[in-house]
């Protein structure tokens, strides 16, 4: 019927209307398909990703996993997946969640659980040597635990790669800069300026990067609460035994129970009250056994095993920024002498051009002199043979002891080095 009346509705659409109708969907159709072609419509869900999946025996294979399946897997809310995103820039992030660990170093980016590490995959070397040597290590101590539970190796390697990556980046930095550094104090030019720009944008972009994983470290060491959820085995080990104790005391009472009801007739009144009773009791074993674990977790955890090995991480990321600190120190030092010699050129030249203006003054007034008297100005000066040679002598001796007096008051203004 519903069928029936629903074609009955659409059949008595007239003809125009329901061209235009289809006509609209398809063109709304196609502004969303063809128009944005990087946005998805709500309800197609998320595009599949390749991932890999490394046990806590060392096994790896690639999977195709798309945004809700990790999410529902890891328990983990959309905006930590969004980390691991390589669409978007994030810097260096490590979270600890209830199941997993978000870790968002470099390149590497991957969640790591109690018993797998699911890694983003991408062809870059970071990646491909995170995968084998995780691979190979948890294969080498599978019958030889090292003592840390699979969360803490995991993240340890991507530390360990992280660092020991920004720290070869770091000294390749150092090779480059330092040369080109004395290059430039020896030889001021334009090309010597463009590479130093050059390696100085290089450098502060490397020193944030080394900067944001430093404080990632340090920021956990510092919160013993972060650090305590980062212990998953414990933590899956400890659910797992409060699931197994709740299960058999379930069983218990109910076996109580069961006994109680079989054993003699009882008034349907003392029957409820007894099954109230149990069930009260049942109710306040469980409430003791989630104050228990509630407790258990919220006290001081063990950390100093996840603390020394942050620590120790913390100390080589932190003398990689101290070389970079040295480095940018270099840097400004150079620019210092280089503006110290650029001023010392610039004062000179202003000293020249002092010299240079006294000199243009006097040779002004000889030259005002000599055009005087090139004049046709009747004069008793030219009667005599010698006289234009004599006021030539005399000018010139006048104009001579007016730059002396120049370079006098000059040397007295301190303004030459004479």
């Amino acid at each position: 019927m519903a069928e029936e009346n629903g074609l009955s509705v659409f059949t008595d659409v007239p003809e125009s209307t329901s061209t235009r109708f289809n006509t609209d969907v398809q063109a709304n159709n196609n502004f969303h398909v063809s128009g944005l072609p990087g946005l998805k419509r709500r309800g197609q869900g998320h595009g599949s990703r390749s991932w890999i999946k490394i046990g806590e025996h060392g096994n790896s294979n690639i999977l195709e996993l798309d945004k809700a399946t990790i999410m529902r897997h890891c328990a983990l809310p959309a905006r930590d997946l969004r980390l691991l995103d390589p669409k978007f820039i994030y810097p260096s992030t490590i979270l600890g969640r209830e199941q997993a660990i978000v870790v968002n170093l470099e390149q590497i980016r991957c969640v790591i659980t109690a018993d797998e590490v699911i890694l983003m995959n991408s062809l870059d070397a970071c990646v491909l040597q995170y995968e084998s040597e995780l691979c190979k290590r948890l294969q080498t101590n599978k019958d030889q635990p090292d003592g840390l539970p699979f969360e803490f190796r995991a993240l340890e390697l991507a530390l360990e790669l992280t660092c020991l990556s920004l720290d070869a980046q770091v000294k390749e930095l150092e090779l480059e800069v330092y040369p080109v550094l004395d290059e430039l104090a020896s030889s001021i030019n334009t090309l010597n300026l463009e590479r130093v720009r050059r390696l100085k944008g290089q450098l502060l972009a490397l020193t944030q990067r080394v900067q944001k994983v430093c404080d990632e470290i340090e920021h956990l060491m510092d919160d013993d609460g972060d650090m305590a959820e980062m212990y998953l085995t414990e933590k899956k080990q400890r659910k797992e035994e409060f699931l197994n104790n709740d299960l058999y005391d379930q069983a218990d009472i109910f076996g109580k129970i069961r006994g109680a009801t079989k054993s003699a007739p009882v008034s349907p009144v003392s029957s409820t009250t007894g099954v109230q009773k149990l069930q009260r009791a049942f109710s306040n074993l469980s409430s003791s056994k989630h104050g228990s674990v509630s407790a258990s977790s919220n006290g001081q955890e063990n950390i100093d095993q996840l603390e020394m090995l942050l620590e120790a991480y913390f100390v080589v990321i932190d003398s990689a920024l101290n070389k970079l600190s040295s480095l940018k120190e270099y840097i400004d030092d150079t620019e210092d002498l280089i503006n110290i010699k650029l001023g010392n050129v610039q004062n000179q030249l202003i000293q020249f051009e002092l010299l240079l203006t006294a000199a243009t003054f006097v040779a002004t007034i000889f030259a005002m002199v000599t055009a005087v008297f090139g004049m046709n100005l009747k004069t008793t000066v030219f009667d005599d043979p010698d006289g234009f040679n004599w006021t030539l002598i005399i000018t010139g001796l006048f104009c001579l002891v007016l730059y002396i007096a120049f370079l006098i008051y000059f040397k007295h203004k301190k303004l030459l080095p004479l």
